[in-house]
């Protein structure tokens, strides 16, 4: 049985209810629409040109809120190195705003 707990359309996420009769297990699922954070990502990085200047404070990411929260808990926020490995690495390209190298 699969039910809906709770929907946000302003985010995109939902939770959903699971649950195995045969197993008795239940799962609460969490998913996280980003299609709408990737477009303006990939609108505002065209925007950029090679003759842009990196400056203090240049927004170079935009991560949806329950990523965040992962990588917090895997320590990558708090750790510059890890950051800036994850924001150069290809995987991560459609959450960045800015082309280059971190």
């Amino acid at each position: 049985m699969d039910r809906i707990l709770d929907a946000d359309p302003e985010t995109g996420v939902i939770e959903l209810f699971h649950y195995d009769p045969d197993t008795e297990r239940v799962v609460i699922e969490t998913r996280h629409d980003v299609t709408d954070i990737i477009e303006h990502n990939k609108r505002i990085a065209n925007e950029f040109t090679s003759l842009d200047r990196w400056g203090d404070m240049t927004r170079v990411a935009s991560i949806p809120m329950s990523l965040y929260m992962e990588m917090k808990k895997q320590g990558i926020i708090d750790d510059q190195a890890a950051m800036r490995r994850w924001l150069n690495d290809p995987d991560n390209r459609f959450f960045r705003t800015r082309p280059g190298v971190v």
